[in-house]
């Protein structure tokens, strides 16, 4: 069996002391904060940071990996001389996916000896970041290169996504919302739940009125997907954009309302989402039977 390595993209949302402690390389994402040009070094301290500027009034933009900037960091790869698995979001929520493959095409091109596979995760943020672990985990245990491919593949869609934000401001700049709505939906206290279906995409499936309303929302989504469920030994990502508190409520209903739940583990949202959604965004990520909105 060759040797291989699991990389992703800061966008997965893990923290840096776990990419480091399983050795997962990873290329960052870049933003700018009040036109000042940093790097997504996934540790939590930048990220909490970046979250108390926006509080403040930061300004923050986001901007997409090139495919010469894909090329070097799949090129560092390679030349370690093992064949290589990249995961990183959706195509569907960024526009860099078409810049990894084609940088990826010119690698194996280049190094046709070598495998150099890219995977259409359909997950974003802590839902890549829980794929990337699930696939990490089974190269640790002695999985092939194919059997890792042919978990993810088989087990993405089973990946589930439930967000809730706290302003809607955030979501109109990004396109996600338009502005009469942002308006009205502020008005009103109106705080939308978002998932990711099968498409990769992420949508409004529920307007709660009020933050209370919406978690309770994520709440019921993530025990309604359970509920059937016969293994609930699995593990939650729940990640927050400086709203710990929040975050520590929904793990307790969850442990509470199933005490057999494995491990639930709360960290902050990475730099690129959080730019996008704003402070007091809450996610949970967890595998389930199949992606059901409710």
């Amino acid at each position: 069996m060759n040797p291989y390595l699991i990389a992703t993209s800061s966008t997965s949302d893990l923290p840096s002391t776990y990419l480091e402690a399983h050795h997962v390389p990873f290329i960052s994402y870049t933003f700018t904060v009040n036109d000042e040009l940093r790097q997504d070094d996934c540790r939590e301290e930048s990220r909490q940071a970046m979250f108390e500027g926006m509080r403040r009034g930061d300004d923050l933009k986001t901007s997409m990996i090139n495919e010469y900037e894909y090329y070097e960091f799949f090129k560092s790869l390679v030349d370690t001389g093992k064949d290589v698995l990249f995961v990183d979001m959706s195509e569907k929520m960024s526009a860099s996916f078409q810049n990894s493959n084609r940088a990826a095409e010119t690698i194996r091109k280049e190094y046709p000896n070598q495998r150099f596979y890219v995977m259409d995760t359909r997950c974003i943020s802590g839902g890549l970041g829980l794929l990337v672990m699930n696939l990490v985990r089974l190269m640790e245990a002695g999985k092939s290169l194919d059997e890792v491919i042919e978990w993810g593949e088989n087990n993405k869609l089973r990946i589930a996504h439930r967000f809730t934000v706290d302003d809607l401001n955030y979501l109109k700049r990004g396109g996600r919302v338009s502005n009469a709505s942002a308006l009205v939906g502020s008005l009103l206290n109106i705080k939308p739940v978002l998932y990711v279906p099968d498409a990769g995409t992420l949508d409004v499936v529920k307007k709660a009125h009020g933050r209370k309303a919406a978690m309770m929302a994520i709440r019921d989504g993530i025990l309604h997907d359970l509920e059937n469920m016969d293994n609930h030994g699995r593990e939650m990502l729940i990640l927050h954009a400086d709203c710990l508190n929040d975050a520590q409520w929904v793990r307790d209903q969850v442990r509470a309302a199933i005490p057999e739940m494995g491990e639930i583990t709360i960290s902050s949202l990475g730099v690129v989402i959080g730019a996008h959604t704003g402070p007091g965004l809450l996610t949970a990520f967890y595998l389930c039977g199949s992606r059901q909105p409710k």
